[in-house]
């Protein structure tokens, strides 16, 4: 019981006592068809229901479920972080604690680790019970992240995959705060590759993450850490604009000496260009002040999580 695992299942935990017990017993089912030593680590983030309370009813009842529960709530990638942290296996699987990433996909993963790959992604051949709404901006996140970032990020992929401890440990050496672990994993590098499986519809509850409140800085994470782009792009429409103008300025004054007054140069265009040029700049101030807020995250050097509890892991220093 004590033994060192060889698969550690990680699973953040955000207000699902009605999912964990069934969580728990597909995972025990499909680990035993496997035959392999493991631990599921649960990180209860902050959660408002009795999720942390069935964590520790089910430490109790095996001793390779270990839990981690924070004094707040700090999101799904601090808490994922975590769980690599704390994980013990030789290979550690990712997975959200809904039970729409399929727990029976497992062996599969494991089995291309047997063959020598370092991460084993799921890509999501088909997504039952979510709307229209999470579809479409899914796709188009994934596409824009492909095309503006300088990694390959597999396409229609989540966070769902295991890692190698060779992975693990790289990925623990990067400590920063706004952390996007889809874009940290294809970053390290190694050998990869991906399976393919149906997304389930959550098992119970609700989803916690779907809103454009949660989506909407997901997603500048995303950018503001792998990506330039938006800085270049402030730098080549101010350029742009100051062609433009300069294109303006000479019309100006050709019309003004050789052709009659026009409409065209009174004060409504002037209101105009000022509030476009206006537009711009604090467009482009807020571009900067995604990077620039980022860097003041980083500077503080607050740790990245806080341990309330633990189950079935020792007190130790807290990491971040």
């Amino acid at each position: 019981m004590n033994s060192k695992p060889t698969i550690s299942i990680v699973v953040p935990v955000y207000n699902e006592e009605l999912v964990l017990p069934e969580l728990y017993q597909r995972i025990s089912v499909v680990m035993a068809q496997t035959g392999e030593p493991w631990e599921l680590l649960l990180v209860n983030d902050g959660s408002r229901d009795r999720s942390a309370e069935v964590i520790g009813q089910l430490h109790s009842q095996d001793g390779r479920v270990k839990g981690i529960s924070f004094s707040r709530n700090f999101g799904f990638q601090i808490a994922a972080t975590a769980g690599l942290d704390h994980a013990q296996g030789d290979a550690v699987i990712l997975t959200d604690a809904d039970l729409q990433d399929p727990p029976e996909v497992y062996p599969q993963m494991i089995a291309k680790w047997r063959e020598g790959y370092d991460v084993v992604y799921g890509i999501r051949k088909s997504r039952v019970g979510e709307t229209w709404f999470k579809l479409v901006t899914s796709k188009l996140f994934y596409r824009l992240i492909y095309r503006i970032t300088s990694i390959d990020i597999p396409l229609d992929t989540g966070d769902f995959r295991l890692m190698d401890r060779r992975v693990i440990d790289a990925i623990r050496q990067m400590p920063e705060r706004n952390r996007f672990l889809r874009g940290l994993v294809p970053w390290v590098g190694y050998k990869q590759t991906g399976i393919e499986y149906e997304r389930q519809a959550r098992f119970a509850g609700e989803s916690k993450f779907g809103g454009v409140r949660q989506m909407l800085p997901f997603a500048l994470d995303a950018i503001t850490s792998f990506s330039y782009i938006p800085l270049q792009l402030a730098t080549y429409l101010g350029f742009t604009i100051a062609g433009v103008s300069g294109l303006a300025i000479l019309m100006v004054v050709l019309v003004r000496l050789l052709g009659p007054q026009t409409p065209l140069l009174g004060q409504a265009t002037t209101l105009v260009a000022v509030l476009f040029l206006g537009g711009v700049q604090l467009i482009s101030l807020g571009i900067i002040g995604e990077y620039l807020g980022r860097i003041y995250d980083e500077v503080k050097g607050r740790p990245l999580y806080l341990i309330d509890k633990r189950w079935g892991i020792e007190d130790e220093e807290v990491k971040g």
